[in-house]
């Protein structure tokens, strides 16, 4: 009775705050495609057809170059990137997807879970599709996390491995993943999505919350509407909440053969520090750079240098 009454109590205030901001910043229903592939996608973007999924990525930079593969967070997009690319396009051939049940590429129709073997074949397929052999890759989060399992299932294809504030060892999940990975919570927040919630969280995944800026938090909220991406990401984050309990969710980082570094913002609260000095006891010869001041995106938050830095250790 006592939740009943509590989703009756939330149910009031959603409608009451729909009324008074409207639909589209309570994040109520969907936006067409079409709509956000004309504000999201660009002249670099591509659709790439792997089995019941059709990638968004982009392939910029220098054409003949050595690959570099980016590979965003949760809740993210390929757009997390853009500060590299502008420093990197000169060197690499840079190609940054939207993952699974993210941005423009949006959810598997056929899919509740959202597994690390899932994730990894999809990448997999994707880099045979466009015949690519041999890669550095780097991810953020959970970017990260598929990026060292893929290291391990393609050993003869990762040259280089740039771990940034990279999921993968047991840890308590951030509150607003716990949060929507309830029951009834998940199926809530499926309908409705309010952007002040997803500006919070952007605040809370930045060291310096003065670098947010309203064109940021309506990207994030704007690619949450996709078609089945609420969903979707619902079934990530109940995915990512299981897999971060299970102990022996890091046995084999230590297997590891790719030379690594290891990029993390000291003030990341979502992945903290205590996880990366997890990374460096497995990995004794990872690269490692830490960033003051700096939360979960060093990508986002201190785009030049932390290209600059991954730059130097995939020249060495």
């Amino acid at each position: 009775m006592k939740i009943t009454r509590l989703l009756m109590v939330l149910g009031t205030m959603v409608l009451s705050m729909a009324q008074l901001t409207g639909c589209a910043s309570m994040g109520m229903g969907s936006r067409p495609l079409s709509e956000l592939t004309q504000n999201y996608a660009n002249q670099e973007s591509q659709f790439l057809a792997v089995d019941d999924l059709v990638i968004h990525y982009r392939d910029e930079g220098l054409k003949n170059g050595p690959v570099l593969v980016l590979l965003h967070g949760v809740a993210s997009s390929l757009h997390t990137w853009d500060g590299w690319v502008e420093q990197l396009s000169d060197r690499y051939r840079i190609i940054r997807i939207d993952l699974p049940a993210h941005g423009l590429t949006g959810p598997d129709p056929k899919l509740e879970r959202y597994e690390i073997n899932y994730m990894v074949d999809k990448l997999d397929k994707f880099l045979t599709k466009l015949n690519i052999n041999q890669i550095y890759l780097a991810g953020n989060s959970l970017g990260g996390y598929i990026s060292w399992n893929y290291a391990l299932h393609r050993p003869d294809r990762v040259q280089k491995l740039v771990l940034i504030d990279s999921a993968g060892y047991p840890q308590e999940m951030p509150f607003i993943m716990n949060f929507t990975a309830l029951p009834v919570i998940g199926e809530m927040s499926t309908l409705m999505l309010p952007r002040f919630m997803v500006g919070l969280n952007v605040d809370a995944a930045y060291g310096d919350d003065s670098k947010v800026t309203d064109e940021l938090v309506k990207r994030y909220h704007d690619l949450t509407l996709r078609p089945g991406n609420r969903k979707g990401l619902v079934n990530v984050f109940r995915t990512m909440k299981e897999q971060s309990q299970n102990p022996h969710l890091a046995d084999r980082v230590k297997d590891i053969q790719a030379p690594t570094m290891l990029m993390w913002g000291e003030e990341d609260e979502w992945v903290p520090l205590e996880v990366m000095e997890q990374f460096r006891n497995d990995l004794p010869t990872a690269h490692v750079i830490t960033y003051e001041g700096v939360g979960h995106m060093p990508m986002e938050e201190l785009p030049v240098q932390s290209a600059r830095d991954a730059a130097d250790f995939l020249q060495q």
